[in-house]
């Protein structure tokens, strides 16, 4: 569908559209349109991400000085799932634009041909030109076969026939770490993505190349890197649109390493595609995201957690075990120091020279891309327009500083872990003050720790960078602290006797904690025009613009177009007893509760067909009444009608898992998965059709309310933000329990129940923070509901739910292309009538 909206050519690769969808493009036009920020809350299921692609990829091929579209997912799989929908619309605008020039051809416009201008065209047509003997109706139904099949996929890679990522087609890109885009043999063969790192630089570091250049054969290179870098300037990729996969094939068919390619090619590209990291985290954005134009757009998917991303990208936790780590890695530098003094101290003079003109001379900021693996989470202007600190130029003098750090924190520890200590917190200034006058060390160098450790690390010519990921941690400690002690305390020194989550292991800890989530975000809304914020759980929506501290133009929760109720929200705030369910810290161990819990997902199993997804508050909670339950029969009782799977804290455990459960909803075994909120699966897994036929919520998922962290936050939100912290804890609980219920449904077709299983969620205040487009489901009579009573609603549900799909019905809620047109505001016509003239009569106010 090609249509017209507020005067913008929109090319989106369907031919009907949703309403809900014509109203999220306009809303985010008119964010574009005003050059601001926007809060855009639409439905799960309901094609938020195609819309995107398409108002902002039009908005771009409409208005050329536009920047970059800079896309930000949380996985992986998030990433490869918005690049094969941006190939799908790419390549119905190469269509569409095709058809344009055809047209033109056969009026014998040959001056018009010469003005389009963009790749698309050319590709365009000439497919149209390699199928001449197809009539011009069949190749058209052709076309459309092939762009809006989804098993296949859409067209990936390289248009062969443009003639660089300079020219003026589009190529669109996505980054992620060297783990998920290596091709060395042996590299691939590494596990985790340290080992992978590390594997990495010691064949791709500047002075292994160099030692390499010298000495041909006596220092293993990498090949790939090796071509990459003997390419230079040509190493330029071709238009197209280019997944994870497609890297790795050009890559490999070139020579080239796709890691480093891809960095490269950023400055070139029309669209990237990343991870939040890449732009909130510090240590990352300052390698990927600083030469990013100012008029790029900025789009966060899955954002309802964006506050929490923040505060994480600049917090940093010490425990004993990372102290001593980080004596060791001081001990080895030491050496190593003590080693180059011997063999060639020249590197070390030329070092201390360096420091001694500053950061910015000494080029920390612009070093070659393979050496870069360590960036400080803050660079304030002082940092980086003076020298070093004397007392921290010579190697041999920082080293000694850093003990003396790593000497006073261990002090701090064993004072909380001791007999008369407990949990301690202060502010950065208390915590600085108390540094300088047991260590006698000066607060200006704290603030150079990350950047001199960084420096120390390349001249040493450190390849595994991991190994000093303690140490790291302490410098990066030291320049947060530092930088942030003067004025308002936004972060919170907190040491804890027990950090661990294991009972009655003792594993003292230091946290930074960040308080002020909008200090890592801001940069971002001072820097570039328009920052798109969007999920389909972002309600109670009026809440972001105080956490992040910025004013969106746009501020929108979207409901839903539906030809029948296809969800079905259900609070049950008593079992068949009539006695109350609640997860409340004074219910939870209540044996009628897990009881009534226990016989409550029994009953709703043996009712409901397939797929059944059970979330609980915490890990902790889950394993307690799993255990009970074991007791008590109830998962005896369960396997007979559905088989029971589990998420564990372990990532292959839990993948395993869930393989297996949609294995047995494949073979009409059913299965029920038992999860947690805000774990893995709550987070980045869906389960449409018969996946997830209903999703049980088990509780409200409050925050654990007692951490000393999270206090520290909600009494800074009170005084600064004046967000009380009731106000807070609610409405982070209700936006994780939408999350976790919005599994369930994935499209118009599919339908699911979503049970809400605790008494706290038949109170006003708690479910009127849901999405708008779940409580326009959520009608009286399914509120306040015993197990039985939910049991018929859901039997009635599921009745309904089994009935042929409504064709025409289905239609009535696709608009068409005339339906479409008939939206936009008529243009405002001049009625007056020349010659004539008016006055405008006001009533005075004077005596």
């Amino acid at each position: 569908m090609r249509f017209d909206l507020d005067g913008l050519d929109v090319f989106f690769p369907y031919d009907r559209i949703y309403l809900e969808q014509h109203q999220y493009m306009r809303s985010l036009k008119q964010s574009l349109d005003a050059g601001g920020h926007c809060l855009l809350e639409m439905p799960t299921g309901t094609g938020k991400t195609v819309c995107l692609l398409s108002l902002i990829t039009s908005y771009q091929f409409a208005k050329p000085s536009i920047g970059k579209l800079v896309y930000c997912t949380r996985t992986v799989p998030e990433m490869n799932s918005v690049m094969e929908e941006l190939a799908t619309v790419l390549s119905y605008r190469a269509e569409q634009l095709g058809e344009d020039q055809n047209e033109q051809e056969n009026d014998g416009g040959a001056a018009a041909q010469s003005e389009v201008k963009d790749i698309e065209d050319v590709v365009s047509s000439q497919k149209v030109s390699d199928s001449r003997e197809v009539p011009k109706d069949d190749n058209r139904k052709r076309k459309r076969r092939r762009i809006y099949r989804r098993k296949g996929g859409p067209p990936m890679g390289a248009i062969p026939e443009n003639g660089g990522a300079g020219g003026s087609g589009v190529l669109a890109l996505c980054l992620s770490s060297r783990r998920n885009m290596c091709v060395h043999e042996r590299v691939m063969e590494e596990s985790d993505r340290e080992a992978v790192d590390a594997a990495c630089r010691s064949m791709t570091a500047t002075w292994v190349i160099e030692r390499a250049a010298k000495n041909p054969g006596s220092i293993e290179t990498c090949p790939y890197y090796d071509n990459f870098h003997a390419a230079g300037e040509s190493t330029s990729l071709p238009s197209g649109v280019y997944d994870l996969e497609e890297l790795k094939k050009w890559g490999q068919t070139k020579g080239w390493c796709p890691y480093y390619l891809t960095r490269q090619a950023i400055n070139h590209a029309n669209i990237l595609v990343f991870n939040y990291q890449y732009m909130l985290d510090p240590k990352v954005a300052k390698m990927v995201s600083k030469e990013l134009e100012s008029e790029s757009i900025i789009v966060f998917d899955e954002a309802h957690n964006i506050d929490s991303v923040c505060i994480e990208a600049l917090s940093v936790d010490i425990n004993e075990r990372g102290l001593e780590q980080a004596t060791r890695s001081l001990g080895r530098l030491s050496s190593e120091v003590s080693r180059i003094k011997t063999t060639d101290s020249a590197r070390l003079q030329a070092e201390y020279q360096n420091l001694v003109n500053g950061l910015i001379d000494q080029g920390l900021l612009d070093t070659p891309a393979s050496d870069i693996g360590l960036t400080s989470n803050v660079l304030s202007p002082d940092v980086l327009n003076q020298a070093v600190p004397g007392n921290i130029r010579r190697a041999e003098h920082f080293i000694a500083f850093m003990k003396k750090l790593v000497e006073h924190l261990k002090a701090r520890l064993r004072t909380v872990a001791g007999p008369n200590g407990g949990v301690q917190s202060e502010t950065p200034l208390a915590f600085l003050h108390r540094l300088m006058s047991g260590t006698s060390l000066e607060a200006k160098p704290l603030k150079f720790a990350y950047s001199r450790l960084t420096s120390l690390l390349r001249t040493l010519q450190v390849s595994n960078l991991d190994d000093f990921n303690a140490l790291t941690d302490v410098a990066d400690f030291a320049t947060l602290l530092s930088t942030y002690s003067e004025g308002i305390a936004r972060f919170a020194v907190i040491m804890e006797p027990n950090g661990s989550s294991i009972p009655g292991a003792s594993n003292p800890v230091i946290q930074l904690a960040c308080l002020d989530s909008s200090l890592a975000i801001a940069p971002l809304f001072k820097r570039f025009g328009s920052v798109i914020i969007t999920s389909g759980t972002l309600s109670p929506i009026d809440l972001y613009p105080k956490l992040l501290q910025f004013k969106p133009c746009v501020s929108e929760s979207l409901q839903m177009s539906t030809f029948r109720p296809c969800i079905r929200p259900l609070v049950i705030t008593r079992g068949s007893d009539q006695l109350a369910v609640s997860t409340k810290f004074e219910d939870r161990s209540d044996m009628g509760v897990v009881r009534n819990y226990g016989a409550m997902l029994v009953e709703l199993c043996s009712a409901i067909p397939d797929g059944v997804v059970a979330f609980f508050t915490s890990y902790s909670y889950m394993e307690s009444i799993v255990s009970e339950w074991d007791g008590m029969g109830v998962l005896r009782q369960l396997t007979k009608s559905k088989l029971v799977f589990i998420e564990t804290k372990d990532v292959v455990e839990t993948t395993l898992a869930l393989d297996n459960y949609r294995r047995a909803c494949d073979s009409g075994r059913g299965a029920v998965f038992l999860s947690v909120a805000r774990g893995k699966v709550s987070e980045g897994i869906n389960f449409d059709r018969h996946y997830g036929r209903a999703v049980i919520m088990f509780g409200v998922p409050f925050q654990y309310t007692l951490s000393h962290v999270l206090r520290a936050r909600l009494e800074y939100l009170q005084t600064h933000y004046q967000i009380r912290e009731q106000d807070f804890l609610n409405f982070d609980a209700l936006r994780q329990a939408a999350q976790c219920v919005g599994r369930v449904i994935r499209s118009k077709t599919d339908y699911g129940l979503m049970i809400f299983a605790d008494s706290r969620y038949n109170r006003h205040d708690k479910r009127s923070k849901l999405p708008k487009w779940i409580l326009q489901f959520l009608h009286d009579q399914y509120l306040n509901l015993s197990t039985d009573m939910a049991l018929q609603h859901v039997k009635h549900f599921l009745r309904l739910m089994a009935q042929p799909i409504d064709q025409v019905a289905l239609q009535s809620v696709l608009l068409t292309l005339e339906e479409v047109n008939m939206m936009n505001p008529l243009p405002i016509q001049d009625t007056s009538v020349p010659g004539e003239g008016g006055a405008m009569v006001t009533e005075s106010t004077e005596v």
